[in-house]
């Protein structure tokens, strides 16, 4: 495939955990690398961020960089499916789970490399009903943790931080009853978390056999109806999608009705973005993206 363009716009949400300070460096590494940036925003409103996404892909900047965390990424590829522009990121968040997903390094200069010296490579989307999404859906204690965390505990304790604050919201967390399909073929079981998978990672965390680009959306449920058992997975989790299988119930195709009772909120990316029930599928070859040679 072609390499990769030498003009491009940055766009940087400064307000993700390490935003403010990589936007000049990221600046002045593409610059070095030579390439011409046409366009470089410090976003400090991160609502505006797909609007200037939009505009850069309107102005037919060959390669669209986006600076932030897997919210930022996830509101911005939107504007880029079905168009000619080249994606990249430059992981600057708390988990920067997307990233991973792809073996894109979370240093600056590492990413900037794969920027000016990487590949291009047609990549799969998740959809929440219309909504794309990059890496990740959740639903049970990933929203509450979502609709609840002051940004500041996420952007100067990182990861430590925001597992702190789940310990904290557990006390206020309902097991659910989830049923994925419809008519003859739906399952109906108690759940304790569901993810909604394109990628390997949730919250920085390796918990799925996958990759992006293997062709399936991978729904992922923690069965159950007591605390204690989402706690028991969230710890083998530190060893990796192993061990997590023992614990898990895994559903995997194209596309899946998804609801649950009562209606509960789902975290896109991070983001609580929808509400039970939804249509949860896979954007075959949605984006190109700038990955690793």
């Amino acid at each position: 495939m072609s390499k990769l363009p030498r003009s491009a716009a940055l766009i940087v949400n400064t307000k993700s955990r390490t935003g403010e300070k990589a936007f000049r460096d990221a600046c002045r590494l593409l610059k070095e690398a030579g390439v011409d940036l046409v366009m470089a925003k410090a976003v400090k409103n991160p609502a505006k961020l797909p609007d200037e996404v939009k505009k850069a892909v309107n102005a037919k900047v060959p390669m669209v960089i986006v600076g932030g965390g897997d919210g930022s990424i996830s509101c911005a590829v939107d504007h880029v499916v079905g168009t000619d522009t080249v994606f990249g990121l430059l992981p600057l968040g708390t988990a920067n789970s997307f990233a991973r997903s792809l073996a894109i390094p979370l240093d600056i200069a590492g990413a900037v490399a794969v920027l000016t010296e990487g590949k291009r490579k047609k990549v799969d989307l998740g959809m929440i009903d219309g909504d794309y999404f990059a890496n990740c859906a959740a639903i049970g204690l990933s929203p509450l943790i979502a609709e609840t965390v002051p940004h500041d505990l996420k952007k100067w304790l990182g990861r430590p931080g925001y597992l702190g604050w789940a310990a904290v919201q557990l006390a206020r967390f309902k097991p659910f009853l989830l049923t994925v399909g419809e008519g003859a073929s739906a399952v109906t079981i108690d759940a304790l978390e569901v993810r909604i998978a394109n990628g390997r990672y949730q919250g920085g965390t390796e918990l799925i056999e996958t990759e992006v680009g293997d062709g399936d959306i991978v729904i992922q449920v923690i069965e159950g109806q007591r605390r204690f058992k989402l706690l028991w997975s969230w710890g083998l989790s530190l060893g990796g999608p192993g061990p997590v299988r023992g614990t898990v119930r895994e559903f995997r195709g194209r596309e899946f009705r998804i609801a649950t009772d009562p209606p509960l909120p789902i975290s896109i990316d991070g983001e609580v973005l929808a509400q039970t029930p939804v249509t949860a599928k896979l954007a075959r070859h949605a984006i190109v993206m700038a990955v690793p040679a």
